[in-house]
Parts: C-alpha cells; sequence; structure tokens
C-alpha cells in the first residue's frame, strides 16, 4: 500500500523456548520491510536487534555486521502532576526516645512495603513469598500491603498462615488502575510502573534486570542481583526458589528500609527529580524527528521488499514472498475495483503552531480557574 510503517516494541522475549523461536521468526519476516523502529530502552533495543535480526554487512567490512540505523531508543515517559508523593507520615526517629541504640531504634522504625502486580510468576511473586517472612522477622515493624490478583495469590495465602502473619502483611485483591503505583517484573524493557513509584516518592527495590538500571539514579532504588542459573532453574521448576537470589533480595530490601527509616529518602525531592527526568513533551518531540526522518527517506519498492523478504532463508523465504505478492495483487484488485479517486479525504492540515497555541490558551484558562476556585 506504500504506507509507511514505524514499530514500536514495548516488551522483552527470550530465545531458548519454542514460543520465542516461532516469535521471534514471525518478528524478522515483519521488520524485514519497516522503516524504524523505536524501543523503550537501550536493553530493549539490544533484544529486538536480536530478535528481530536488524543488521547488515556492513559495506566496509563484509565480514562485519553493523545495527540499522533506523533504530531508536525513545524512554517512556508519564504525566507527573498525577503521581504527587502523600502527606508526611507522623512517625519519625525523634519520636522513638527511649530506644537508645541505633540499630534498634531502625528495627522499630514503622515502614510499609508497597507490592501491587499481577500474581503471577512473571512478576515475581515466588521471590515475595520467600522474602516477606526474613523481613517479617528481621524488622518487626515492617507492615506489608500487597494488591493484585492472580494464581499466585494461593501461595501468598499459604505462606502468610505458615508463618502467622495475618496482622503483618494485608492482601488488598485487586486494585483499580488508577490505585496502583507500583509493579515490579522480573522482565522488564523499561519498567514504567516504577518509574510512576518514584514519582511518588516512594523508594524503589528491584531485581536488576532488562532495562530497569537505566530508569532512576542509583540514589532512588536499590538492586538485587538476580541469579541466572536460580532463574533459569526456576523456570524449569516453578517451585523452586533459588536462595541466592532470596538472600540479595533481603538484602537490597533492608537498604532500602534502612535509608528510608534514616530519612535519607526525600519523597518530594524525588517527585521533582522524576518530574525532570521524563516528560510527554520530550518524547513527542524525538518521536516526531524519527516519523520526519521516515517520511524523507527513500520508500522500498516492491522489488526491494522482495529481495529483503527473501532473505529470512530458504524456507521462510520464499513462503513470505508468497504472502507478500498476493497481498500486492488483492490491493491491486481492491484498486481496480474501488479507484483512490473515488475516495474521500480529509484536507485539512496539520498546525503544530495553532496546536500548541491552543495548547496554551487551554492552560491558562486552567490556571485561571483554579485560582478563581482558590479565591
Amino acid at each position: 500500500m506504500g504506507i509507511r510503517t514505524v514499530f514500536t516494541d514495548h516488551s522483552l522475549f527470550g530465545f531458548e523456548d519454542a514460543a520465542s523461536i516461532l516469535t521471534n521468526k514471525l518478528l524478522v519476516g515483519t521488520l524485514k520491510n519497516v522503516d524504524a523502529v523505536i524501543c523503550v530502552s537501550h536493553t530493549g533495543r539490544e533484544n529486538t536487534v536480536l530478535r528481530g535480526e536488524l543488521f547488515e554487512i556492513d559495506l566496509q567490512d563484509p565480514n562485519k555486521l553493523v545495527v540499522r540505523e533506523n533504530v531508536y531508543v525513545i524512554p517512556n515517559a508519564l504525566v507527573a502532576d498525577e503521581f504527587k508523593p502523600g502527606p508526611p507520615k507522623p512517625t519519625d526517629i525523634s519520636e522513638l526516645p527511649l530506644i537508645h541504640s541505633p540499630d534498634a531504634r531502625l528495627r522499630h522504625r514503622i515502614v510499609t512495603i508497597v507490592v501491587l502486580s499481577r500474581l503471577a510468576y512473571r512478576k515475581g511473586i515466588d521471590l515475595l513469598v520467600a522474602t516477606a517472612p526474613r523481613i517479617c522477622a528481621t524488622f518487626p515493624s515492617i507492615t506489608q500491603g500487597q494488591g493484585g490478583d492472580g494464581p499466585k495469590l494461593i501461595d501468598l495465602l499459604q505462606m502468610r498462615e505458615k508463618h502467622l502473619l495475618q496482622d503483618r502483611i494485608e492482601l488488598l485483591g485487586p486494585v483499580r488502575h488508577n490505585d496502583v503505583q507500583s509493579v515490579r517484573s522480573p522482565h522488564e524493557s523499561f519498567g514504567i510502573a516504577i518509574l510512576e513509584a518514584a514519582c511518588t516518592g516512594l523508594y524503589v527495590v528491584s531485581t536488576r534486570v532488562g532495562g530497569v538500571p537505566e530508569i532512576l539514579p542509583k540514589d532512588m532504588i536499590s538492586f538485587a542481583e538476580p541469579d541466572e542459573d536460580g532463574l533459569l532453574l526456576n523456570s524449569l521448576l516453578p517451585f523452586y526458589v533459588n536462595l541466592s537470589v532470596t538472600l540479595d533480595v533481603v538484602r537490597a530490601i533492608a537498604e532500602a528500609i534502612a535509608i528510608v527509616s534514616t530519612g535519607k529518602h526525600d519523597s518530594q525531592r524525588a517527585h521533582e527529580r522524576v518530574k525532570t527526568f521524563y516528560n510527554w513533551e520530550d518524547v513527542t518531540e524525538r518521536t516526531e524527528k524519527v516519523y520526519d526522518a521516515v517520511m524523507k527517506s527513500p520508500q522500498m519498492d516492491l522489488w526491494e521488499r522482495m529481495q529483503r523478504t527473501m532473505q529470512l532463508g530458504p524456507f521462510a523465504g520464499p513462503i513470505y514472498t508468497i504472502i507478500l505478492i498476493v497481498d500486492c495483487l488483492f490491493f491491486l484488485f481492491l484498486e481496480w475495483w474501488m479507484p483512490r479517486e473515488d475516495l474521500d479525504y480529509v484536507k485539512v492540515h496539520w498546525n503544530p503552531k495553532k496546536f500548541a497555541q491552543v495548547h496554551d490558551d487551554s492552560l491558562s484558562c486552567t490556571v485561571s480557574g483554579s485560582d478563581m476556585d482558590t479565591m
């Protein structure tokens, strides 16, 4: 049809199981003829390049492969005003005058650990089940709130019953989308929920996987190192939880508790920092540059598309090429049956300056209305 196409990838996928192999092969065929690819993190870019085979032979060195120039990295963003920190808690270390030992004061500092997630293996609930009793035993004043639903709910219930933690761990069940502030997963390309949690002033704990290390500065997040052998064994034996991973998650959570308890994490300052890190205006501007580059690039003709498609291999190449040719013949039939000249087109020209002016005027009207409400 001659329509320019930009593919945006938000997820990470593996290479070892049958489903991933089949999906990746379909992705290779799909991305052969797209004009550009956008990924949300550098880790996601590497994953997409490998899965989609987005590389070509270097013209200067035929023995070398280089990544295609039309693969871009544009992160996600958020509306920071929708994720503001709550009012400060009245509890503070200064309110514990009878506890003289710093370690004891830390252990009795009231801190709530919040986990909101789909209760499935992919979200790391096995690690939560293994680490929650250890955290509760180490820090007697710690409470945990778990929101979400899924197949791993029975594991959480059994863990809470086994360790008699009904008064320490609250299971909230399904939570409305607009009430969710933090979600965690062992396979994240960017982890927008981590960004949202940090914007609300929460200190984040995560395993060092995927594109998560790219999201926040080191002083706003604590990492637990994943054990690749343990994660592989866990994928083969779902009931298995690697001890080294569990202990490192406990260490990371203990580190976070110490930082929050001693007042080293300023929620309001964290919100202001995240507000400057990611915004939709910057994302939109960068995306527009990608679209503009695509529109200015030379368009591939049918013969070039067929040549690219045949590079899929001796088996998949001819199959995809036949599908491509059949689609082109079908479009020719549609062109004959319903010519382009008989179609109605929207002839209103897009004016970015006019849109920006209307947007600024609406913001000014909103601010004026809020000022009148406060008078």
